[in-house]
């Protein structure tokens, strides 16, 4: 198969869970299909970024208006953005329509991304969405045929050793959060239940050190003003520590430094995040709404984003129980080894060849 993707989102210089998805695609593709040809689509901002192919079957194309129609026989649009057919079969990608259903962006945007994402639902041939919720809001807002819809989730990596298994009793007396600090992850609420929790407390050697709150992402996007103003008017403004975007490198070390993981969004297409923290046997606690239910299952606990008291429940508990934070880490692992991507890059293959016979 001659085979054209949108490349855009893989070269971003601080990749998101699109970036990373787009990433372990593009090279997975490539790699476990040497016979097929790839043509790696960049638009006019990220052509000077991205780098010379280093496999052979996988050539560069620049994709910028009037769009090129490629001699592919399918084009795939990996985020929910296809101005025009550009290819006999097109399949696009999507991640969540929250800018839609909630108040998380500018009317102005909100009106933009709507506008995209239904022309790319009108150019697709096929759907690929990364959860059953999504699927379902693709169904419904886009009014997409559901039996044109496949639902190919996200992936990670497994990184747990035998040895760093046995070593959770060295961790340190950390809540961490990941992702940009935005309206949508509901940081506001979580910084809330971390001040209601007693700096001190734990199994009988850590209880001398106070718990902190991490909170590892870029202060971007909506309300991110805002929030950063909440987080320097805390009283706990002296535990509470503010990296910013961190790289994979310095979010490994994160995650196996962390005790406990909170995620508490208000809406997830997916939640990557999740599967990191439970691959690195971090003991979860996340929201029960949006794809975060179906990602997480019965590894992790599950807490009305809204409720702060019931946030604040679920935390204390993992910070004062050591045998149910080593029960969820066993629970997350297990979980996590579910989603790979190499899974998700076959997944995806078997899409393609359904449309190109």
């Amino acid at each position: 198969m001659r085979i054209a993707l949108d490349a855009t989102y893989s070269v971003d210089l601080q990749p998101s869970g699109i970036g990373v998805y787009s990433r372990e695609l593009l090279s997975g593709l490539a790699e476990t299909h040497p016979k097929d040809e790839f043509f790696f689509c960049y638009r006019p901002k990220q052509w000077t970024r991205a780098s010379p192919p280093s496999v052979r079957n996988v050539r560069r194309r620049l994709l910028q208006p009037p769009f090129p129609t490629f001699r592919a026989d399918l084009f795939h649009a990996l985020n929910q953005r296809v101005d025009r057919r550009l290819a006999r079969r097109v399949v696009s990608t999507f991640h969540d329509l929250f800018v839609i259903t909630g108040e998380y962006s500018s009317p102005e945007f909100r009106t933009r991304f709507t506008d995209q994402a239904r022309r790319a639902a009108v150019n697709s041939d096929l759907i690929v969405a990364v959860s059953e919720f999504t699927a379902k809001q693709v169904s419904g807002l886009l009014q997409f045929d559901s039996s044109r819809i496949r639902v190919v989730p996200h992936g990670v990596h497994q990184h747990v050793t035998e040895h760093e298994s046995q070593a959770d009793s060295q961790r340190e007396n950390m809540i961490l959060f990941v992702g940009a600090l935005q309206a949508r992850k509901n940081v506001v609420r979580l910084i809330e239940a971390f001040e209601r929790l007693p700096a001190i407390s734990g199994d009988e050697a850590r209880a001398e050190t106070p718990w902190r709150l991490v909170l590892a992402g870029a202060p971007s996007g909506y309300q991110a003003a805002r929030i950063m103003d909440r987080i320097e008017k805390s009283v706990c403004r002296d535990r509470i520590e503010v990296p910013g975007y961190v790289p994979q490198s310095e979010l490994e070390r994160l995650y196996s430094r962390a005790s406990i993981f909170a995620l508490p969004s208000l809406d997830e297409g997916f939640g990557i995040p999740v599967l990191e923290a439970m691959a690195h046997r971090v003991p979860v606690v996340t929201s029960n709404r949006s794809a975060l239910v179906e990602v997480a299952g019965n590894a992790a606990l599950l807490v009305d984003p809204y409720s702060v008291e019931q946030l604040q429940s679920a935390i204390n508990q993992l910070m004062r129980d050591p045998g149910l934070r080593a029960n969820l880490a066993d629970l997350g692992m297990a979980r996590a080894k579910c989603y790979t991507w190499d899974r998700a890059v076959q997944a995806t293959y078997s899409i393609y060849q359904e449309l190109v016979k």
